[in-house]
């Protein structure tokens, strides 16, 4: 069963096995670990060479590199913290992410979250497998031994079979692969770092004009939506496997730290080498990942590549199994494995347009981001705002109940998402999909100069959604939680 109530506990699932917990929640004798357990997963996840490639999205938005940089900064910190707050609830209620919303939202109403989680999840790691294709034929091109068609294929097959058997496989087999990843990436990054250096020049960076406050609040909220926003619900998915006595402010600090490191220290890199070069930058929004080896001598490439694929792989099974859970969540009543297969042959058909049918990379992508950044968003706050009025742990039978204490579809939280997406999607363009172009539907009617003046692209309903989901919740839902808290 894959959406049963909890049981009192099985043997815990011994590792390389398939795990078979798909809903349920995790027993006692399944919990263990320490918060700082949780530094691997987010770490592996996140080591991804992509980080550096942010700095020079991070540019074209118009700004210089100190705003840029405050910019990262303060978007990559603040989203993953949001994934730490997140995570508390695994530990609370021991269940998948999109089943503790189930509290908020209701038994069946929270469907409607869970189908958005899912189309987020497998949107990201079709475009980490994607990018993990084209950068390995960028690389066997600069080799001379092709880069081809013949060589994509070849890739995205052995790409994807590696995503989908460690997604597939669970927790025990993603938590060994995510060590390694940490590991490996970690070191060959660095020496990426010392390789590529010269290439900076600090002077060319240092003389990138500024840009407005518009363009810097649209380079923050595109860092917040491409980091910490891409995970928010998926957080809880591994802190659920911790102990009920784990630290709560551990399970904040270990994620949030695991999370933020290494987007970090590659995104101010990232930033110094789009800076000293703007064709670098031009080349990075096409092969965000595959640009990044003009700059090596031919002896590093296969190392490159290496790094470069287990990063992106990395933050891809993270997302296959979470994707997976989601799509039990959102109504799907198979086994969790089938799921992640399910969500696996999907993420394969939309790499295959992207690596051989897009012509441009970087415009679909922050449209991707954006349009489904909102919804998140606004139930990332509702999220959050409801986990901050409970004082008691969740209680667990009655999140597969619809006649239980969380109901079954409360109107509230749905109508409060549905008011916060309406709002975020008026307040953010997409030029780069013509069937998008009637988002930012009230930044005229808003004295914001509509969808051409200046707040066009600072893609304020990101912000917004959540702001309204976290306040409106506090204030409209502090009744009903005291209610469900104080029913036996």
């Amino acid at each position: 069963m894959t959406d049963a109530p909890p049981s009192d506990g099985t043997p815990a699932v011994r590792p390389l096995q398939v795990e078979t917990h798909g809903l349920d929640v995790i027993g006692d004798a399944d919990r263990k670990g320490t918060p700082r357990t949780l530094f691997w997963p987010w770490f592996g996840a996140n080591v991804s060479v992509l980080g550096m490639s942010y700095g020079a999205f991070a540019l074209g938005f118009g700004i210089s590199f100190g705003q840029a940089l405050a910019a990262g900064i303060l978007g990559i910190v603040f989203s993953f913290l949001l994934c730490g707050f997140v995570a508390v609830a695994g530990k609370r209620g021991s269940a998948p992410t999109m089943v503790l919303s189930r509290a908020a939202y209701g038994v069946r109403g929270n469907r409607l979250p869970a189908a958005v989680s899912w189309l987020l999840t497998v949107g990201w790691e079709t475009v980490l497998c994607a990018l993990a294709t084209m950068a390995t034929a960028t690389v066997f091109r600069r080799f001379g031994t092709g880069g081809g068609d013949e060589t994509k294929v070849v890739a995205l097959v052995l790409v994807a079979a590696l995503v989908v058997v460690v997604g597939v496989m669970g927790f025990d087999l993603i938590m060994r692969f995510q060590t390694v990843i940490t590991v490996v990436t970690g070191l060959l990054t660095i020496v990426y770092v010392v390789l590529v250096a010269d290439h900076i020049h600090w002077s060319t960076v240092s003389a990138v004009p500024a840009g407005s406050a518009q363009e810097f609040i649209g380079a923050l909220v595109f860092m917040m939506t491409g980091f910490g926003l891409g995970w928010v619900n998926a957080a809880a998915d591994y802190s659920r496997y911790l102990p009920r006595t784990a630290s709560g402010r551990g399970v904040v600090g270990w994620t949030t730290f695991g999370a933020c490191l290494a987007p970090l220290l590659l995104l101010v890199f990232g930033l110094l080498l789009a800076g000293s070069s703007a064709e670098l930058g031009e080349a990075i929004a096409l092969d965000p990942v595959g640009a990044l080896t003009t700059l090596l001598p031919t002896w590093f490439l296969i190392p490159f590549a290496v790094v470069a694929v287990l990063g992106l792989v990395g933050g891809a099974v993270l997302d296959i199994y979470s994707s997976g859970l989601a799509l039990l969540a959102a109504g799907l009543r198979v086994p969790r494995p089938l799921a992640a297969l399910v969500d696996g042959v999907l993420m394969i058909a939309g790499a295959v347009y992207v690596v051989f049918f897009a012509d441009d990379f970087l415009g679909p992508f922050i449209g991707f981001l954006t349009t489904l950044g909102v919804p998140i968003a606004a139930w990332c706050g509702v999220m959050l705002a409801d986990l901050l009025l409970r004082r008691r742990d969740y209680a667990e039978e009655d999140l597969f109940r619809p006649d239980g204490r969380y109901g079954d579809i409360p109107p509230g939280p749905l109508l409060l998402t549905l008011t916060a997406t309406a709002l975020g999607w008026g307040l953010v363009t997409n030029t780069a999909a013509g069937w998008l172009d009637w988002q930012g539907y009230l930044l005229g009617p808003l004295g914001l100069g509509g969808r051409t003046g200046d707040w066009a692209f600072a893609n304020l309903g990101v912000l917004i959604a959540l702001a309204v989901g976290f306040l409106g919740t506090l204030l409209l839902s502090r009744g009903r939680v005291r209610a469900q808290e104080g029913r036996a």
